[in-house]
């Protein structure tokens, strides 16, 4: 594994702010308009404020939403709002939350992380990345100089010996606790002993780390990174070498993946029998019943299954859901069609859904980005939602209107995400959705 390291971190000081619910906030991808409004008025000092302060009127080059957030983070510095930990320690994190009537709890580590670029080290891409979000992190990185939010890694552990190691030195201590708008609770705990950090570091030293979530931030830490070393201010041991990563194993039993299902609209009008006609010999199909909310019963088939190469689709001209499995005919065409990729990844059904159904079978290729739900309740509320709108003249759906198709379609596993990143592969987006998400406020990193 790279380089993992203590550092001293910068935390609120709960004397200035009370509770810590009303100042930690999720990251910036996962904040909409009306929760970051939500979040400014929960607190004068929520988290929000740094991790995606708001556009304002006359905003320009040298006051802007960067700026604020770097001028909140140094008064708030200077106010004792924000302290520095007096000596560098690993942080235990964990995060109880509720799925399916079922409590969980995922633990982790917080650390730094010493950067590789992607392909030359231990630490494994899974997704793809854009432009406009590293654009964003970047001009936010320079302008606070810090880490605020986390990177989310995974690592192999079978037998949990590196979080178990944390777990056993902070058993007497009280941690620091926040809840969040989703009502998942945050725990946090301070190891600063010498000895079971370098313990610590032991254990990790030969395991590869897969990114799980965060991998605009991680690039962005790089693209950080290499700006400095042109401009000649990094040394080799500076912050910047360094990314704040969550470490969570593998093996941990609140390790939860999620689907990320599909609505799509820009399509024709197509009915149950049509999607079958079109799936032809690459799917085995069966009509399931009519009606969006049939949903939970089409989704408990195919999870039961457990076969990433079982999608349920919805036809909104009839209202009606197909149950389709990919046949040995499909995953032919599928390995004909990308045979730069690997029979892993042609595998997962997320990639079957865009690769073989959406972009060949149905020769669409450049449809407008889908909505991602990842519940089936979310999917029906959705689907009944939806207004017929009017078509134009070619009988295309806009961005308004009903969704003339959804995918129910099974998440990539941690162990996909392991294979899949060890052949040098990414998969497509939204292929998974680790909940919860990390939140934001616990620790800042600074790279000064």
């Amino acid at each position: 594994m790279p380089t993992i390291a203590p550092f001293r971190a910068l935390r609120y000081d709960l004397k200035h702010v009370g509770n810590l619910s009303n100042v930690i906030c999720p990251p910036y991808d996962v904040i909409g308009a009306d929760l970051q409004n939500q979040l400014y008025k929960l607190h004068p000092a929520n988290f929000v404020r740094l991790e995606l302060n708001r556009d304002e009127p006359g905003d320009g080059e040298g006051n802007n939403r960067y700026t604020r957030a770097a001028k909140f983070l140094k008064n708030w510095r200077s106010e004792g709002v924000l302290y520095e930990e007096p000596q560098p320690a690993v942080y235990v994190y964990h995060q109880t939350f509720q799925s399916e009537g079922r409590s969980h709890t995922r633990r982790g580590f917080m650390v730094r992380c010493r950067l590789e670029p992607f392909g030359e080290g231990r630490i494994y891409p899974h997704e793809e990345t854009l432009s406009g979000p590293k654009q964003d992190r970047l001009l936010l990185t320079r302008a606070c100089r810090a880490n605020l939010s986390q990177i989310f890694g995974l690592f192999p552990d079978e037998q949990n010996a590196a979080q178990n190691l944390l777990e056993a030195a902070t058993q007497s201590v009280t941690p620091v606790e926040g809840t969040d708008h989703l009502e998942v609770v945050h725990r946090m705990w301070a190891v600063s002993d010498p000895a079971t950090i370098t313990q610590l570091i032991g254990l990790m030293a030969d395991k590869p780390l897969f990114i799980a979530d965060g991998h605009h931030r991680y690039e962005t830490a790089c693209n950080y990174r290499d700006e400095l070393a042109a401009s000649g201010k990094l040394t080799p041991e500076h912050a910047a070498n360094y990314v704040l990563m969550t470490c969570v194993g593998m093996s941990d039993p609140g390790l939860l993946v999620l689907p990320t299902h599909r609505l799509f609209r820009g399509l024709r009008a197509m009915d149950s029998r049509g999607l079958v006609e079109t799936l032809g010999q690459h799917f085995s199909t069966r009509i399931v019943g009519e009606g969006a909310d049939l949903a939970p019963t089409v989704w408990d088939e195919i999870e039961a299954g457990g076969d990433q190469g079982t999608i349920g689709f919805f036809t909104g001209q009839d209202e009606r859901w197909v149950l389709a499995k990919v046949t040995d005919a499909g995953r032919q065409t599928m390995a004909e069609i990308a045979p730069e990729h690997s029979a892993d990844w042609r595998g997962l059904g997320v990639s079957l859904l865009h690769r073989l159904v959406v972009e060949t079978l149905l020769g669409a290729g450049e449809l407008p980005k889908p909505k991602y739900v990842h519940s089936v309740e979310e999917v029906v509320e959705n689907l009944e939602e939806g207004d017929v709108a009017e078509r134009d003249s070619t009988g295309v759906m806009g961005q308004a209107g009903r969704f003339e198709l959804a995918a129910l379609v099974m998440p990539a596993t941690v162990e996909h995400i392991r294979r899949i990143s060890q052949h040098g592969e990414r998969m497509p987006a939204k292929s998974t959705y680790f909940y919860p998400k990390l939140i934001g406020g616990l620790v800042v990193n600074p790279l000064e």
